[in-house]
Formats: C-alpha cells, structure tokens, sequence
C-alpha cells in the first residue's frame, strides 16, 4: 500500500494538512478497508458504481475508503466524543475505479462535528477549505452554493404530501428539475395497477392499506422482491397519491418553479426569496434568517461575498446533504469538475448509528486538481 501522506507537490500537501491541524482540525486516520455496504446504502450514485468491492472468509463485504466523510464519521461516533463538538481534518488516498485514469487519489479535507451555531460553522469550513486550497497551490477559485435546508423549509411550507417531498427532494439532489420529475411520473410504471390505483383514490390511509394488504394476503403474497407486504401497500399509496395529484396544485408548482430560478448574487438572492414566500403567503422567516445569518458570518471570515454565486437550484452528487452545500472550481477546468466540494450533512451521523441528528459539516479537497486544470478529468 503506497504512502497515506504522499506530497502533492514540494511539501505542499503536508503545508495543506498542517494548516487545518493548526486550525484546531485534529489529523484523522480512518482505515482504508470500510464495510462495502454503508457506502452502498449511503453513498451518492457516482460512487456507489466505482466501488472496490472485496469480502472475508465470512463473505462480509468491504471496499477500499472511496471518500473520507463517512469513515471520519464512523471513527467519530465509535470514538469518546461521540455527540460532542469535535473537528478533524485527513490528508490520504481515497480510491474509486476511473476508466482512464488511476483508481487511488489524493483527498484533503475537514469536517466539524457537534457545533450548535450552525451558520457559523457553515462559514468556518468554507472559508478554511479554501485557505487550505490556497496553500496546495489553487488560485483563484470561483465558488457557488445552493441550501438543501433552505429548499426543505419551502416544500414544508408548501405542505406537500410526504411522498411529494421524498420524490422533489431526490430530483432535487440530483440535478432534475421540477419539469422532468413530472415528465417521469406522467410516463407511470411500466406495469398497469391503474384498476389499484382507482380503487385506492379517496380512500384514507389506514383503510387503503389494510385493502391492500387483505388482497396480498387472500394472493398469498408475504413479499415480492425482499418487500413486505406493508411496504408494498405502502408503495401502492404512493403511486395512487402521485396519480391523483394529491396536495400538488398547479399553484405549488409555480412557486418551486420560481423558487428554482433563483440565482446570482447572494444577497439579491435573498431579497428575492424573501419576496416570494411573502407573495405566496409561506412563513419561511426563520429559515431565510439563517441564511442571511450565513452570509454574515461568511463576510465576517473576510470572504468576497458578492463575488460568489448563490443558486436554489444547486445541490451535489452526494445523498447524504440536507443543508448548506458549496463548490469551488478553477475556471481554467474545462470540465466542470470543483476542486473543493462540501456541505451540511446533520442527518448522517444518526444514519450511522448515533441516537439523534448531530450537527456536521465538512468539505474535501480533491489535491490532484490544485495546481492542474486538467487533472482528475478521468473521474
């Protein structure tokens, strides 16, 4: 196994690594060898299919550590500050399969466990993320950043069906818009349950799943495809809510529609905002003074905040954020790619085995993309 502390060039990395432990970031070393399934379950779909996937005499699976949050948090809540505020920061090899280029990498990062002064800690990792950045030898970073928490709040407000949430939720995360969500479910499941689903129509929950899981019963179904027949009553009331519409006027549409729209200068951005959850009657003061909160704290670290790009329709390729969430690129890349990628992630830690959410926070370092444009475009 090659060196977990390998240079990125002339020290630079060990600068990088130096700077965040200066910062009160403690140096982590979690394994390289991670159990295969909580990445499966976990991990964004980009990674999940570049796994290296081995197994013991056992036949457990486990993977080589793909990317250091999720290991970070494993040895956090096995560690004695589980549920305390705690901040760590690594330097090492990650690995994912690349089909033009090398399968192991170097990443550099931190994150913050435990900080109730979220915004704060939000600003924090941001701006010593791009500090460390700096020290490994990018220049001139451009960043932009959206709020999954913020984009939550609205469609809470709006008072969507939860199934209408989950679904705009995960199109949401990953890069669809609110037009092909709807595109997607006009074209329906390939199988007709529409006979199902019109009996299901108008009835409440309780009767329509005890009707579905009386039909189950007289088949002499128990499962299908490792489903109980409670998760498949439940399936059928999902898919008869999104037929009907339920809860999703065209009126709530528009809102998301305008809401998705905008972007540009932060605090502009916030103007906006607040302007259209006053036209549409939605009580969303708390959740939008946290984000001017945000950007006080950001301009307090000395970051141009002008100079950033806010957008309610960003989100990144991983599954686990639900809040503050950012990248900073080089805009000598060509393919898009940030060299620096993080964000709020409260819900993990308790999905990892911790009692309750735990306030988190982190960003990573992608070390072979700091001083070359054209590096890492393999991934």
């Amino acid at each position: 196994m090659s060196d977990q502390r390998g240079p990125i060039s002339g020290g630079a990395g060990d600068a990088l690594i130096a700077h965040l432990v200066a910062q009160g970031y403690e140096r982590a070393e979690p394994a390289v060898l991670q159990p295969a399934p909580v990445f499966l379950d976990l991990a964004g779909e980009d990674i999940r299919g570049r796994l290296y996937i081995t197994s013991d005499s056992s036949g457990a699976e486990f993977c080589l550590r793909p990317e250091y949050t999720i290991p970070v948090c494993r040895d956090y809540l096995a560690g004695p500050r589980a549920g305390e505020a705690a901040a760590f920061s690594y330097f090492g090899k990650v690995f994912r399969y690349r089909p033009n280029g090398t399968g192991e990498f170097e990443q550099a990062g931190l994150e913050s466990f435990g900080r109730n002064d979220r915004e704060a800690a939000d600003a924090e990792i941001l701006a010593l993320s791009l500090e460390a950045a700096h020290i490994g030898g990018a220049q001139g970073l451009s960043v932009r950043f959206g709020d999954a928490g913020l984009f939550t709040s609205l469609l809470a407000a709006l008072d969507l069906p939860p199934v209408w949430m989950r679904r705009i939720r995960r199109a949401h995360a990953r890069g669809l818009s609110l037009a092909d969500l709807l595109r997607a479910n006009e074209d329906g499941p390939t199988a007709d349950h529409s006979g199902m689903l019109a009996a299901l129509e108008g009835v409440d929950r309780a009767g329509a799943r005890a009707l579905v899981e009386d039909l189950l019963s007289i088949a002499g179904i128990s499962s299908v495809g490792g489903r109980s027949a409670s998760e498949i009553a439940e399936r059928f009331l999902e898919q008869s809510s999104l037929q009907a519409g339920a809860g999703f006027s065209a009126e709530k549409q528009s809102v998301i529609e305008a809401w998705l729209k905008v972007s540009g200068d932060p605090d502009a951005c916030a103007a906006r905002m607040r302007a259209l959850s006053a036209d549409a009657s939605l009580d969303l003061t708390s959740a939008l003074d946290a984000f001017d909160a945000r950007l006080g704290f950001l301009a307090a670290r000395g970051l141009d905040v002008p100079g950033m790009s806010f957008s309610a329709r960003f989100a990144r390729d991983l599954d686990y954020y639900t809040g503050f969430v950012f990248e900073a690129h080089d805009p000598d890349r060509t393919d898009g790619r940030p060299v620096v990628g993080g964000g709020r992630y409260d819900g993990l830690v308790r999905t990892l085995g911790a009692k309750a959410d735990i306030p988190a926070v982190g960003a990573a370092i992608w070390c072979e993309r700091l001083n070359d444009p054209n590096a890492g475009a393999a991934e």
